[in-house]
């Protein structure tokens, strides 16, 4: 077990709705120009019969260029045409629901996130848009379906841009935070996040754009695997809370003994953290750490603190390894490393990789290079 923090070796879970399958289809998509979204056949996505009343249809059809045809990514998750928002009908998330133009009202059956491997998915029902019954014929109705990776759900779309392209102005969106995480525990918002970030401004907006989402994913990537999917707010085995307590500190555990387990999205754990964390964030963590599992923004900002500060068993902080582009595996090394680089537990380290290749493809950027210790 670390001495700094603690990794209970818990592998992330949640769905990943997206696989690159396109090649394998011979109707690839053609690109996507001047705001059509093109898919099937080459075919475009269109408002039926330009109307834009609500619940005007959403088909397929030759592309046209016309307006009922050009469809902007707003950056607030929603995608949009004739002023209106593509909306899932009566809010559905079932195989089957309909599509249609609708007022923007910032719902959920209005979100959607654009992912590198060519899926319009809405993050609610997770699940892709798809060509009913895979036909390609003008006027076919679109609708929601479970990912399958076919060539009805590939899709050329506008970008949906990133960095301070989002109205938080953080790399990830909510709709794209809401797929990565559709089995979160709620408390664990989004919200919560975006207010942590003004705590360590530098986080995932040094560099690049790609640098930005690069971090952004790997913080994320490993908080997934730290609390399966961020389903878990405190460390599950209470058998190892009293061992959290160091009393050669000066300052002892004044909260009691067991109060200082894990918890949060890096599992702050012993009374020196909890010392030097509330010390950074100005917040008394030593005498209430129940502070980190009952408010979102303090949890994140543990997170946070740990990332940007703290270097554990490895040798620089995750977030210089980041921006400085010393490779994702620095991350792990750093938050884990005495447990699992360097051959010790390589499932561990491949569950940590596989995620925050998924969370960069999401995204729209490549991982990078050194993705292992």
């Amino acid at each position: 077990m670390s001495p700094r923090r603690t990794a209970l070796g818990r592998c992330a879970v949640g769905a990943v709705v997206a696989a690159v399958l396109a090649a394998l289809f011979s109707a690839a998509p053609a690109h996507a120009a001047d705001g059509q979204i093109t898919g099937l056949a080459g075919k475009c996505v269109d408002v039926a019969g330009a109307g834009s009343a609500n619940g005007t249809a959403v088909q397929l059809h030759d592309c046209k260029g016309t307006g009922a045809q050009r469809w902007s990514h707003a950056g607030d998750g929603t995608l949009r045409a004739l002023g209106k928002c593509l909306d899932i009908v009566d809010r559905g998330t079932a195989d089957g629901a309909a599509v249609q133009l609708w007022d923007c009202s910032g719902g959920a059956n209005q979100q959607w996130v654009v992912s590198a491997a060519q899926d319009i998915v809405n993050p609610a029902a997770n699940k892709c848009l798809d060509v009913r019954d895979n036909n390609s014929a003008n006027g076919t109705r679109l609708r929601i379906w479970t990912c399958t990776g076919a060539a009805n759900q590939k899709w050329n779309a506008p970008s949906g841009g990133g960095g301070g392209g989002t109205p938080s102005g953080f790399a990830v969106s909510e709709a794209q935070f809401n797929q990565m995480f559709a089995n979160r525990n709620s408390f664990y918002t989004y919200s919560g996040l975006v207010q942590a970030l003004s705590a360590y401004p530098a986080f995932a907006h040094t560099g690049s754009d790609t640098v930005q989402k690069q971090e952004a994913a790997a913080f994320l990537a490993n908080v997934s695997h730290e609390t399966g999917g961020l389903v878990h707010v405190v460390e599950q085995n209470t058998a190892n809370y009293p061992h959290y307590c160091d009393w050669s500190q000066p300052y002892g555990c004044p909260a009691g003994q067991a109060a200082y387990y894990g918890r949060g999205p890096i599992r702050l754990s012993w009374n020196f953290n909890y010392k030097a964390a509330g010390d950074a964030l100005g917040i008394d963590l030593l005498n209430n750490p129940w502070l980190v599992q009952n408010d979102a923004s303090v949890a994140w900002k543990t997170g946070l603190w740990y990332w940007n500060t703290q270097s554990g068993p490895g040798t620089m902080t995750p977030h210089n390894a980041m921006v400085n582009q010393a490779g994702f595996g620095q991350t792990i090394r750093s938050i884990n490393g005495s447990l699992e680089c360097d051959g010790k537990n390589p499932a561990q380290v491949q569950s940590r990789v596989g995620k925050y290749q998924e969370f960069t493809s999401l995204l729209g950027v490549g991982p990078g290079s050194n993705l292992y210790c």
